[in-house]
């Protein structure tokens, strides 16, 4: 255990390997990592608990931490020895967590991170004499360079003879702290490193509270540039491969029936989300190298006093950054929050962030939207509209959480701490394990939500099939015709008139009723209608596609005022069954899920209406 940043997952990490597991403590969503280390011969299971300065717990995550050590939660057993992790550069601040698990009286050791930056900085440790001042065993480690590690495994293998307490060292509770504090860093001849002149006159401008916020924009900005001109390379092969072996599959496959499933269900569904796999890992490196460069912080205290106008504050957009990447763990981020009305506020907010999963959807139809060699400048629209996609998410999140904070989650707000880590140069072992997790959940989700969700759209849009009344007809005819008369086609001109306002025909409805599965799934479902055309390009055939009936028979479906009404719905729909499932944990009931699929519902049924309107206005549509 260990002060948050302090380096323990690291430790863990080089300690476990491969062998650990992440997961949720029996019956509270609070993650903690569970692996083994061979020591001797032997195995010892190590668990990584959640970050935490002290054992007085102000948060869930907190008294997690607490429940854990004193054996009260379900399911978890007694532990045998307890690791404190410290980081050397911010000693005095993880003394109090030392003494509150060394009063516990279970066996316990040290384990000093971040030495070599804190002798980089000026200053210095004797951990000997450290070890002497606490009266338990010392290590120093640089974790994420592999030094020290054997040490620390030595150590382990004596677990059962780490000292225990056998005076209670002095606690916040009895006022001394300070004076053992004082007297232990001076018995150890700690010196603390002295300011780094680079570090404090970077923090002058990205601190700053004008020219901070233009850099963080423009962080932003680049950001989503990169994601669109660096992956579609990459973008462009999946999805020429996938076009071949689903055509390679047709071909193979005599049975028309399964042909058909094989080609446009498995390897069309599967691959027509894969393929935007290369954005969704650019996205989790950038954001993995701006956390582990420190700038995360910086702009989580910078966005504090933006955050203070919605009634929230830094912590709030720690976890809405979270949710740039996924809303679940978004959600769960908010359980650091003391305040538990600025967590429903948060929670509720969260999901209209734009998260990954609206990443593909976005990418298919600003694609549409504009050509891939409109710029201004050195600049390309598709980037920008998308940089653009994500602040119109952000300020709906804001405008929510104000609102709440301002009616039915009223009351103040407790201070709000946050530590600068120093900057560092991330290694790429540590992007490449921050990456994976999130890009294997990302493939594993296509290979079981999606898949079943796009087999399921396939079975409704592909019967009943009459074969009688598609008789004398043309393959693509035939085709198109069994589409709009399956169970599929059915369901989406029943729901067609609702949509109606924002140019929706009933192909895109059956795509929308699919995407409350998950978002992605609409692409997947897209691709499937245009398949039923036997199209050889999909993007060119999704943007020809024109109506089928009504008054605007024969126009083209995808017009900029379509596109722009669907932007902003999946902007502010909830579309993701997993997001509700968390909200329902975290929150303990159903009251504030429902509340939030149907508000934002409303949102986004309204704005995409206004979107159409107004872009049908400018251009003249």
């Amino acid at each position: 255990m260990g002060c948050p940043n302090a380096g323990k997952s690291s430790l863990f990490n080089r300690l476990t390997g491969l062998s650990a597991t992440t997961g949720n403590y029996p019956g509270v969503t609070v993650t903690r990592s569970r692996g083994k280390a061979r020591i001797d011969g032997a195995d010892v299971t190590i668990t990584d608990l959640p970050g935490t300065y002290s054992l007085s717990a102000a948060s869930p995550d907190e008294q997690v931490v607490l429940d854990h050590i004193q054996g009260r939660l379900p399911g978890e057993g007694e532990f045998g020895s307890s690791l404190v992790v410290m980081d050397a550069t911010t000693l005095e601040r993880s003394m109090i967590l030392f003494a509150h698990v060394f009063e516990l009286g279970r066996p316990t050791a040290v384990v000093l991170t971040m030495v070599d930056e804190l002798r980089a900085g000026g200053g210095d440790i004797d951990s000997a004499r450290l070890s002497q001042a606490l009266g338990v065993p010392v290590a120093e480690v640089v974790a994420h360079k592999g030094r020290g590690v054997d040490e620390v495994r030595e150590l382990l293998g004596r677990a059962g003879d780490w000292p225990t307490a056998v005076v209670p060292p002095p606690t916040a509770d009895r006022g001394e702290t300070r004076e053992w504090i004082d007297s232990v860093l001076a018995t150890s001849g700690y010196r603390a490193n002295r300011p780094n002149a680079t570090t404090r006159g970077i923090d002058r401008i990205l601190l700053h509270p004008v020219w901070g916020v233009a850099v963080f924009f423009l962080v932003m900005f680049l950001f989503f540039q990169t994601i669109f001109t660096v992956a579609a390379p990459a973008q462009g092969w999946i999805e020429t491969l996938f076009a071949a072996l689903g055509e390679w599959a047709g071909e193979r496959i005599e049975q028309p029936l399964v042909a058909d499933f094989v080609s446009t269900a498995l390897i069309g569904g599967v691959g027509g989300v894969l393929v935007f796999l290369p954005q969704i890992a650019l996205l989790y490196v950038l954001i993995s190298i701006l956390e582990s460069v420190g700038y995360m912080s910086r702009a989580a205290f910078l966005m504090d006093r933006v955050m203070a106008h919605s009634g929230l504050d830094g912590r709030a957009f720690v976890a809405m950054l979270s949710s740039m990447a996924c809303a679940v763990p978004g959600i769960m981020a908010t359980r650091t929050m003391a305040s538990s009305r600025d967590r429903i506020a948060t929670i509720l907010s969260a999901p209209l962030m734009t998260c990954s999963a609206r990443l593909p959807v976005y990418v298919l139809l600003i694609a549409m939207l504009v050509p891939d060699d409109a710029r201004f400048g050195p600049f390309g629209w598709q980037g920008t509209i998308l940089f653009l996609m994500y602040v119109l998410g952000g300020l709906a999140a804001l405008t929510v959480a104000r609102v709440l904070k301002a009616t039915i989650l009223r009351r103040g707000s407790l201070p709000f701490y946050l530590e600068m880590p120093p900057y560092r140069i991330p290694t790429p072992r540590q992007i490449a394990r921050a990456v994976w997790a999130p890009v294997w959940m990302f493939t594993r989700k296509v290979g079981t939500i999606i898949l079943a969700a796009t087999i399921a759209l396939w079975a409704l849009m592909s019967f009943p099939a009459n074969t009688a009344a598609t008789e004398g007809m043309d393959e693509p005819e035939a085709s198109a015709y069994v589409l709009e008369h399956s169970i599929a086609g059915q369901i989406g001109h029943v729901i067609e008139p609702v949509f109606a306002p924002q140019g929706f025909d009933w192909r895109i409805d059956v795509g929308l009723l699919g995407s409350f599965a998950a978002r992605e799934v609409f692409v997947s479902t897209m691709g499937q209608v245009v398949a039923a055309d036997n199209a050889d390009e999909p993007a060119d055939a999704l943007s020809a596609m024109t109506y089928t009936h009504g008054p605007n028979e024969g126009e083209k479906v995808f017009s900029a005022p379509t596109i722009a009404a669907l932007l902003v719905f999946f902007a502010f729909a909830m579309q993701c069954v997993s997001t509700l499932a968390t909200m329902r944990r975290e929150t303990n009931s159903w009251k504030w899920p429902a509340v939030a699929t149907a508000d934002m519902f409303v949102l986004a049924w309204v704005g995409s209406w206004l979107a159409a309107v107004i872009v049908r206005l400018v251009t003249g549509g």
